[in-house]
């Protein structure tokens, strides 16, 4: 037998990628294990070590070493979240005052209820950890960084919420000064938009630009989840690739240097803006790291790039991995764009490179299908139209996004004529509407679909294997995919 292979060196970032699945399978798995048995130090500088070890030194026989230090890194982690979690169990089923921060955007039911998403919850002066979602009756004013004190029954939470209260009462809402300036920033900017743009052709361009989701009327929102097109008005990866090709191109001629500055400018504002979600947690990640391997003249593969990008968010909360569906199905759809869209434009047209519709076509097709087994078994429903909608809107969006921008400037400049450098946003914004609205009255626009979680498994598991197929019959090299290229 040839020992010397074992004595082969790898290269550093497909060991870090090896480390970071190990982490995400041991984090996973230590949901089911006892809370804070992993919990001690030790386990976590032992794993450490042994990753360090096999980094330092990147022989393939040191590979088993450093699979057991992420395993060991994960179940630490994974433990201590789970250990923390626990000061609610003796909580749930009783009436309790919390008090937190109101970290995302207010929306409403159909009832009229609004749900809040707390954060930094406090009950007392005791420090709880997560998040708790809860929904209230109330007409009081309430926005995203306000500190609100909610009193009502405790439940077990759902997703990556640990804990939820229906119908809560609000009892004290507090703003800082100068509080959430970014948010202030966007409402005010949102307000001239509206003084140009009707709704709800205004609430749409404001969910292209902003991801002001929770703006969007009811009827709208259905219409935009039934033929999928959700993704683009939440603040995603797709809008903010956008703004960050756009900051890049626009000074690359200039200084490479600001054009990187720029783009990572933009990142920091949209993230600011829209706020730190799950899904943008993961796209302003991923969108650095590709940005700083453009800047240094380097490319992130992305197999390294997935399975590192999926572990730092994991690490800085579990919860993302354990129930949050909006993070699964970010990952998903950005492994169809990066991985199987240049695969499958390599299969089809070779060498050549895409032009822009092509371009859409394949990574809207690629992300349909990979994030279809997590929506089939979430929703039990699938969209026929999907296709169909993504092509007749998504190639206009970045345009969509220019138009209202300038209505938004034309409204804070000449706010006489606002309605008349808003039409043209109107127009396109309205166009959008239309195309969702009669593509969602379709008889046929969904299919309902319920399939047992094996079936999932085996369809990523087709997924995977078509992935390999494609990659050896085009021989095609995924370390030349860059995001912000």
């Amino acid at each position: 037998m040839n020992w010397w292979v074992f004595k082969k060196r790898l290269h550093t970032a497909w060991l870090i990628a090896g480390m970071s699945l190990s982490i995400l399978v041991s984090i996973y798995a230590s949901a089911a294990v006892v809370p804070g048995l992993f919990g001690s130090l030790v386990w976590l500088m032992t794993g450490l070590a042994l990753c360090l070890t096999t980094l330092l030194r990147r022989t393939i026989y040191l590979v088993p070493l450093l699979i057991i230090g992420g395993l060991m890194v994960g179940l630490w982690r994974g433990s201590v979240s789970q250990y923390e979690l626990q000061a609610y169990n003796e909580l749930y089923k009783t009436q309790v005052i919390l008090n937190g921060v109101v970290r995302d955007d207010i929306d409403t039911d159909g009832q009229g209820l609004i749900k809040l998403r707390v954060s930094g919850v406090n009950r007392g002066d005791r420090l709880l950890p997560g998040v708790v979602w809860a929904s209230a009756s109330t007409n009081q004013d309430i926005k995203r960084g306000d500190r609100v004190t909610i009193e009502g029954t405790l439940l077990p939470g759902f997703g990556s919420y640990v804990a939820s209260m229906y119908q809560a009462n609000v009892t004290h809402i507090e703003r800082p000064e100068p509080g959430d300036v970014a948010r202030v920033f966007r409402d005010w900017f949102a307000n001239a938009v509206r003084l140009a743009v009707p709704d709800p052709q205004a609430s749409l361009g404001l969910g292209y630009l902003l991801g002001q989701k929770k703006a969007l009327p009811a009827d709208l929102q259905s219409a935009l989840q039934i033929v999928g097109l959700t993704h683009v008005v939440v603040a995603s990866g797709y809008n903010l690739t956008i703004l960050v090709r756009l900051a890049r191109r626009l000074f690359e001629k200039i200084s490479k240097y600001l054009s990187a500055l720029s783009s990572m400018a933009m990142i920091a504002g949209f993230i600011a803006v829209t706020g730190m979600s799950p899904s943008m947690s993961r796209a302003g990640l991923v969108a650095t790291l590709s940005l700083a391997a453009w800047y240094y003249g380097r490319r992130f593969h992305p197999l390294v790039l997935l399975p590192v990008a999926a572990a730092v968010t994991v690490l800085v909360n579990p919860s993302y991995l354990w129930g949050d569906l909006g993070w699964q199905l970010s990952f998903a759809a950005f492994a169809g764009v990066m991985i199987l869209a240049p695969l499958l434009h390599a299969y089809f047209f070779g060498d050549t490179r895409p032009g822009f519709i092509r371009q859409v076509l394949f990574e809207t097709l690629s992300a349909l299908v990979a994030t279809a087994p997590l929506i089939i078994f979430a929703f039990g429903q699938f969209s026929n139209v999907a296709i169909i909608a993504n092509m007749l809107v998504l190639p206009l969006v970045p345009i969509a996004m220019l138009l209202t921008f300038i209505a938004g400037i034309g409204a804070l400049i000449v706010p006489g004529i606002a309605t008349i450098v808003g039409l043209p946003a109107s127009w396109l914004l309205g166009y959008m509407i239309h195309v969702a609205n009669y593509l969602s009255n379709i008889p046929w626009a969904t299919t309902s679909v319920s399939l047992p979680s094996w079936v999932i498994v085996s369809m990523y598991a087709g997924l995977i294997g078509l992935c390999v197929y494609l990659q050896r019959v085009t021989r095609f090299d995924l370390g030349k995919v860059n995001i912000v290229e």
